[in-house]
């Protein structure tokens, strides 16, 4: 437990409660490392048969890693390096895989807002896992606003949801809902926000397998967020057909040719993204489809140590967080000045094959 992590077993399950709403929970080092301490606590305990993530505020589940200290340490230190910022991402990164690979079931309360790290956090644990929606759940892997890309394991589960909807939201960084996160296979189940205390008093108190009680107490929900009837579901064909294209040129010129109010709206959020980090995202959930979890946490963690390295990520965070004043000066400006050289330069081995700070990772 640190100042902004609380953990707890009751009835076997153990809770882990994200508790620094005034920051929404961004994630800083300690509490990256509070979470996979009790994580590898738990694994092996027969007194605790599932883990419970969740957060503390109704504003938010998660909004990502704490980009104010990003900007600090990546732009106070010699070539943009830091101990600590290089710690923080090799350990979120190690904790990703380890919730993915968790060996017990794995809820997580994706209330309010869930964005960047925030993800990391809940997409883990393919067979394990139920990830809880709520009216309030504001989705995002927004990353290429603030010139990043998007990490924590994003080229690999963006990459499995159907169709190029993975593509659509890494590439523009869109906000989604509950409905929208449940099409595009994000989530599992939808329960409303005023039911959260419900849900927890079951869980304290049931004996049933943990994942059919979650099941079982949001299935009379189910109607309230209907997968088919959400924004992507009404736009699938489209983004299907424009985000194909394995240049983000390709993809702009096809939105531009499409004078559908969808295609024009998200051609404009295009044109106010990091030219450069659509293209690197691109090719990084292209690279990450035919990529295991462990690999493309390899291949995220190289792209982020040259992402810092590169300055695209300072000038983002700059604009957002420090200055406010949502005006970035990317570099290049336009995707036509963008080279596959400046794309390639991210995918360059960072560290010698046995010598890479996620080395050990299966």
């Amino acid at each position: 437990m640190t100042e902004f992590v609380r953990t707890a077993i009751t009835n076997h399950i153990g809770i882990i409660t994200l508790d620094r709403p005034k920051a929404l929970n961004s994630l800083s080092l300690d509490m990256v490392r509070a979470i996979t301490t009790a994580l590898l606590a738990w694994r092996n305990d027969a007194n605790v048969r599932a883990v419970l993530i969740h957060s503390s505020s109704d504003k938010a589940f998660c909004a990502g890693g704490d980009i104010r200290f990003f900007h600090e340490a990546g732009s106070t230190t010699p070539l943009r390096g830091s101990a600590l910022l290089e710690d923080f991402f090799t350990e979120e990164y190690a904790l990703n895989h380890l919730i993915h690979f968790y060996p017990k079931p794995y809820i997580a309360l994706m209330d309010g807002i869930v964005m960047g790290g925030g993800m990391g956090v809940a997409q883990g644990g393919e067979s394990n896992r139920i990830r809880i929606v709520t009216e309030r759940t504001k989705m995002a892997m927004p990353e290429v606003n603030i010139g990043l890309f998007p990490d924590v394991g994003g080229g690999y589960f963006l990459s499995r949801v159907p169709g190029q909807l993975g593509t659509y939201l890494g590439v523009t960084g869109e906000i989604i809902g509950a409905a929208d996160a449940l099409y595009a296979e994000l989530a599992d189940v939808f329960v409303p926000s005023a039911e959260m205390p419900a849900l927890l008093t079951m869980l304290a108190s049931t004996s049933s397998e943990v994942r059919d009680a979650v099941t079982a107490f949001a299935a009379p929900f189910r109607a309230q967020a209907e997968p088919s009837s959400s924004r992507l579901a009404a736009q699938r064909a489209m983004i299907d057909r424009h985000f194909a294209h394995d240049r983000v040129s390709a993809i702009t010129a096809s939105l531009a040719g499409d004078h559908n109010e969808f295609a024009q709206k998200t051609l404009a959020v295009m044109q106010k993204r990091s030219p450069l980090m659509m293209c690197v995202t691109l090719s990084q959930l292209r690279r990450g489809a035919g990529m295991s979890v462990a690999d493309c946490l390899r291949m995220e963690r190289t792209m982020v140590r040259r992402s810092f390295e590169n300055g695209e990520v300072l000038e983002g965070i700059r604009s957002v967080v420090i200055d406010k004043d949502n005006a970035p000066k990317w570099h290049p400006a336009s995707i036509e000045e963008v080279s596959d050289s400046m794309v390639e330069r991210f995918f360059e081995p960072a560290w010698p094959a046995h010598a890479h700070p996620l080395r050990d990772l299966t």
